[in-house]
């Protein structure tokens, strides 16, 4: 169960379907875990783009009425995580502009580090930015660049820009799918049931509206989609592959497949290597749901002790107007999850989650099983401490937040009060995702960043 670590959005886009914006809200649904706040859906007719965003869940934002107000064959979509105080409607995305070659809009996964760098040229020749994000930077790259073409504008655009990005752009009339050097964040192409194609941040959305999958977008690859021609490949940049690992750790949807491998099987792998460090005598293994599942399902058949769901997750809990005591924070983990009595009751309990970010929480499930009779509870992570935050798209808490970062694995032992703690180590974290290289970004657990 996270502690404010977040994927701060999804993306998706549709190509050659009489119904893309319908099509972009469904698999923005399939998505929705990686943003919650805000939603939103550009569309293209051939002349017009129309677009529709708002604060809120996909079911909140769009319905039948306004959808149809979508037209084109052609959509571009977009969930968005935002941080405490930073909701306005105006950092929702798609970002929109019309510029001197028409229109345009524009949907951003991923962070770039050298943003403020460019922020703050682009406003030196005279630009006025409307909100704080990333993506508008890349308006305004495209609408100063003095190339004829969108094509060669948007080359010109990216190659101004370091960090981690996902992009898709939508005109009147094209898409355009482009994934940064390292591909960080994941971004798949798949095949319509017309004919037609879906780009997306992950492969379940492809599920939901009975789409092939066709490969990833790779790394530093950029994709055109035009009416009447097959999807053009570019090589902007030479592929030096350094994936998120944290996807397989948390981010991902378990029935997604990202950087070519099953999310689920992945994660199953991290418990089984989990299960063979520092073994412990216990008579249940139990997950934290939803992120601690398939981990969990790994160490029990590795270890051969009994798996079993001791916590139940009410997942209709949203955010709460009551203030924030030690007391209200407690009673909200209990309107979250909620411990199996009959199960647990005198039992030794392995409680598997995916991560420990600042320790509140799991010090308050510890508790919460205790109090509900577990003679025993033993934690067990299914990744390496998380020491450092990420600038590549995942909202983390500073360094001094971070609890690994501050403590070592005994200390934070006794402050979630647990009566065993172990780790996941970096080395079987990589057997467990058959990683044979350097090709995944691990900075959260080193402090090595790539860029």
């Amino acid at each position: 169960m996270r502690e404010n670590m977040n994927e701060k959005c999804a993306v998706v886009g549709i190509f050659g379907h009489k119904e893309a914006s319908k099509l972009a809200y469904f698999s923005l649904h399939a998505l929705q875990h990686r943003g919650q706040e805000a939603a939103g859906i550009s569309s293209a007719d051939g002349h017009k783009v129309h677009t529709i965003k708002d604060r809120g869940l996909v079911m909140k934002v769009f319905n039948e009425e306004n959808l149809r107000t979508l037209q084109g064959s052609t959509a571009v979509g977009h969930t968005r995580y935002s941080t405490a105080g930073d909701d306005s409607i105006l950092d929702a995305q798609p970002v929109f502009a019309r510029y001197d070659l028409g229109e345009m809009a524009i949907v951003h996964n991923g962070n770039l580090t050298n943003a403020e760098k460019v922020r703050n040229k682009l406003i030196e020749k005279g630009a006025i930015f409307q909100t704080f994000m990333d993506t508008e930077n890349l308006i305004h790259l495209i609408a100063k660049s003095t190339k004829g073409k969108l094509l060669d504008r948007i080359i010109d655009a990216v190659e101004r820009i370091e960090g981690a990005f996902s992009l898709l752009f939508l005109s009147r009339t094209k898409m355009f799918a482009m994934r940064d050097r390292h591909g960080f964040r994941p971004l798949s192409l798949g095949r319509l049931p017309n004919g037609g194609y879906i780009v997306a941040s992950e492969t379940c959305a492809f599920d939901l509206v009975g789409a092939n999958f066709i490969r990833d977008v790779e790394p530093g690859e950029l994709i055109v989609f035009e009416e009447g021609a097959a999807p053009q490949s570019i090589k902007i940049f030479k592929p030096t592959p350094k994936h998120c690992i944290f996807e397989y750790v948390y981010f991902a949807r378990p029935d997604s497949s990202v950087f070519g491998q099953s999310v689920y099987e992945t994660r199953k792998n991290m418990g089984k290597e989990l299960a063979r460090i520092e073994p412990v005598e216990a008579d249940l293994v139990i997950p934290v749901p939803d992120g601690g599942v398939p981990a969990a399902i790994g160490y029990a058949q590795e270890s051969g002790i009994p798996y079993e769901m001791g916590i139940m997750r009410n997942h209709y809990i949203g955010r709460t107007f009551i203030e924030p005591t030690q007391e209200m924070r407690d009673l909200k983990v209990k309107m979250k999850l909620s411990p199996m009595a009959d199960i647990i009751k005198n039992k030794r309990i392995i409680v598997i989650d995916d991560s420990i970010v600042r320790g509140t929480t799991s010090k308050r499930i510890i508790r919460m099983l205790k109090e509900a009779g577990a003679s025993e509870v033993h934690m067990r992570i299914s990744s390496p401490p998380t020491t450092d935050p990420c600038y590549y798209g995942v909202d983390t808490p500073d360094k001094e937040k971070l609890i690994a970062s501050n403590m070592s694995t005994k200390e934070i032992c006794e402050f979630i009060e647990a009566d065993s703690l172990t780790y996941l180590d970096e080395a079987s974290l990589l057997r467990s995702v058959n990683a044979t290289d350097e090709s995944y970004c691990t900075a959260c657990f080193t402090g090595k960043y790539i860029v």
